[in-house]
């Protein structure tokens, strides 16, 4: 929800590198732990601008050199941005692949093999994104709206508490 007003007043890294950080932090302020973002963007809008002058690279080797990107966020910039497939695994996928009996995995990069292994390529960053918007708003960590899912029929609830349970 930020990133319109955040691109329009930084519309290239080098602008976004030179940012004041007080009137960064208050653009992003929404996000929550806004003065750790506001550095971290800082930091990787200097590097895009220095080393790649300006272009964010396209594949993941490179991507993870930058500081502050690990392996989710290089996903997301290979699959949203791009369209390379790419399967990103945040709080809510790691979750609801294993509530949903995907993985036995807790580390972020098996749990990801593992969902490669399940599903075509053209398919991977839009099944992301839906666990993500279902972990959002339906399957939450500690009350799930089973009731309310539309998978609850297929859902073996691995980790959900006993009360979600009976109540589907």
């Amino acid at each position: 929800m930020v990133t319109p007003a955040l691109f329009k007043r930084y519309p290239s890294p080098a602008a976004m590198a030179a940012a004041d950080s007080a009137e960064l932090e208050k653009l992003i302020h929404t996000t929550g732990f806004f003065r750790q973002k506001a550095k971290a963007l800082r930091g990787v809008a200097a590097a895009i601008a220095h080393q790649f002058k300006g272009e964010l690279p396209r594949d993941m080797e490179t991507l993870v050199t930058l500081p502050g990107i690990g392996r989710k966020t290089a996903n997301v910039v290979l699959g949203t941005a791009y369209g390379v497939p790419s399967i990103m695994v945040d709080t809510h996928v790691r979750r609801l692949s294993y509530r949903l009996g995907f993985t036995v995995e807790d580390d972020p990069v098996k749990i990801e093999m593992d969902l490669r292994d399940l599903l075509p390529p053209k398919s991977w960053t839009a099944f992301s994104h839906r666990l993500i918007h279902h972990g959002r708003r339906i399957c939450h960590a500690r009350k799930p709206r089973c009731l309310e899912c539309a998978l609850a029929r297929w859902c073996p609830r691995i980790g959900v508490t006993a009360v979600a349970k009976s109540t589907t």
